[in-house]
C-alpha cells in the first residue's frame, strides 16, 4: 500500500478539521440548551449594564447609568452623619464666612478668614472644608463638626478647589496665574503645575470614569479637556459665541454630556466630553452661571444672575420645563440641594444675602442678609461617598 505524506501545514490543518467535527457531535443529552440536539433555540443573553472602568483607586462606579446614585436624600456618610447641619457663605468682599443655621435660616456665626474668599470647597475625604481665599493666597480649613477655623495654609491663587476622584490630588484652579496646580490633597504641597494658554480657569467636573474632566476659562471663553492621570491638558476649544464666558460645569447622571453655564451666552453649552465637539447652547436666562442636581438625578437647578431666576432641567425629557422667579428680583449665584433635597440654597452675589428655595415649587423660603459680595456657599453635610471639590459635588 503506497502511503501518502502530507506536507507538515496540510497535517495541522487536517487534524484542526477532525476536532472540530468531533467537537459538533456531543451527546444531545450531555450538551447545554441551545447547542445541537436542544430543544429549542437559546433564550438571548439579558444585557446587565457594565460600570465603565474608572481612575486607578477610585471607588466602584455605584450605578453605570447615574453617577450621583451615592447622593440620595439624607444618605449621609458615616465619616458626616454627625456634623451639625449649616449653610457656610464666603463673602468675597467682607473677608468673612457667614454661618446659617437651616433650621431657623438665621446667621449663627461670623468666621474672618484670609482676602477674597470665593469658595468653601469639602475635602475628598469630607472632614474638612476649605476656603478659598483667592487674593489672600491661603486656604482656611473650617472643621464642620464644631463649625471652627484653623490656622490658613499659603497656596497662591486658589480661586477654586477640586480633588480626583480618587483623592490622590487637590487641584487648585488658579486663575490669574493661569495655572492647574496639583496638590497634596492634605498639606496642599505643590506636586505638578500645569501651564494653561487659556484665561480664568475656574470650574470643572470629572467624567464618568474619572479619567478626564473639562475646565471652563471664564475670561477667554475656552474649555479644556485634561487627563486626570497624566495630569496634562489633552484638548482645547473656544466657544462659538464672541464674549462667551464659562462658569459652573455639570456631568449628566448618566455620564454621556457635559453642561457649561455660561453667563454671557445667557444659557448651557451642552456637548459631549468622550468626543469634545463644538458645543450647542441652551437658553436659559441673563446672566446664567451655577449648575446643581437634584437628589432624585432627575433635575438640574441652573440659577440666572442677571435677571432673578432659576430654571429647571429635566434630564430624561431632556429640556427645560420650569423657570422659577424671586420675588423682589436677586442675584442667584453659587450654592447647592440640601442633605434631603427639598431646600436649594444660593448665594445672591450683588445683594448680601441668601436665598432659600423650595425644590418642589419654586417658592422663596427665606431671604437672609449676609456679608458682601456671597458667592460659592456650601451647604453640609451632604450625600455621597466623596467629594470632589466646588461647592459639593459629591458621588
Amino acid at each position: 500500500m503506497t502511503t501518502i505524506r502530507l506536507p507538515r501545514k496540510a497535517t495541522v490543518l487536517l487534524a484542526g478539521l477532525v476536532l472540530a467535527a468531533l467537537a459538533g457531535c456531543g451527546s444531545a443529552e450531555k450538551g447545554p440548551a441551545g447547542t445541537l440536539g436542544s430543544k429549542g433555540p437559546a433564550k438571548p443573553a439579558r444585557a446587565v449594564p457594565v460600570a465603565p472602568p474608572g481612575l486607578p483607586g477610585m471607588p466602584p462606579v455605584l450605578d453605570p447609568n447615574d453617577v450621583y446614585a451615592a447622593d440620595r436624600p439624607n444618605k449621609l456618610s458615616p465619616v458626616v452623619k454627625d456634623f451639625p447641619s449649616r449653610v457656610y457663605v464666603p463673602n468675597t468682599n467682607s473677608n468673612t464666612v457667614s454661618v446659617i443655621d437651616p433650621a431657623t435660616y438665621q446667621v449663627i456665626d461670623t468666621i474672618p478668614v484670609g482676602v477674597q474668599p470665593q469658595h468653601v470647597v469639602p475635602s475628598w475625604d469630607m472632614k474638612t472644608l476649605w476656603v478659598n481665599n483667592n487674593r489672600g493666597h491661603t486656604l482656611t480649613p473650617i472643621n464642620p463638626a464644631t463649625g471652627e477655623a484653623g490656622e490658613p495654609v499659603e497656596v497662591h491663587d486658589p480661586y477654586n478647589l477640586y480633588f480626583t476622584p480618587n483623592g490622590k490630588y487637590a487641584i487648585v484652579m488658579a486663575s490669574l496665574d493661569k495655572e492647574l496646580v496639583f496638590r497634596d490633597p492634605h498639606t496642599m504641597d505643590r506636586v505638578k503645575t500645569v501651564p494653561v494658554t487659556c484665561f480664568g480657569v475656574n470650574h470643572a467636573d470629572f467624567s464618568a470614569d474619572g479619567r478626564y474632566f473639562i475646565v471652563s476659562c471664564e475670561f477667554s471663553g475656552e474649555l479644556l479637556k485634561v487627563d486626570t492621570e497624566k495630569m496634562e491638558v489633552i484638548a482645547q476649544q473656544k466657544l462659538p459665541f464672541e464674549g462667551a464666558m464659562p462658569q459652573d460645569v455639570k456631568v449628566s447622571p448618566d455620564g454621556k454630556t457635559f453642561y457649561v453655564a455660561d453667563m454671557m451666552a445667557h444659557g448651557v453649552w451642552v456637548l459631549s466630553g468622550d468626543k469634545f465637539e463644538t458645543p450647542k447652547l441652551l437658553p436659559t436666562g441673563k446672566g446664567c452661571h451655577g449648575l446643581y442636581i437634584s437628589r432624585d438625578s432627575k433635575e438640574m437647578y441652573i440659577p440666572n444672575r442677571g435677571e432673578g431666576t432659576i430654571s429647571v432641567f429635566d434630564f430624561p425629557q431632556n429640556k427645560l420645563t420650569k423657570k422659577w422667579e424671586l420675588p423682589d428680583g436677586g442675584s442667584p449665584d453659587m450654592g447647592g440641594v440640601s442633605a434631603d433635597g427639598k431646600v436649594l440654597w444660593l448665594s445672591g452675589r450683588y445683594d448680601s444675602e441668601v436665598y432659600a428655595i423650595d425644590t418642589a415649587t419654586g417658592k422663596q423660603l427665606a431671604r437672609i442678609p449676609v456679608g458682601g459680595g456671597p458667592h460659592g456657599l456650601a451647604v453640609y453635610p451632604q450625600p455621597g461617598r466623596y467629594s470632589l471639590g466646588h461647592t459639593g459635588i459629591f458621588r
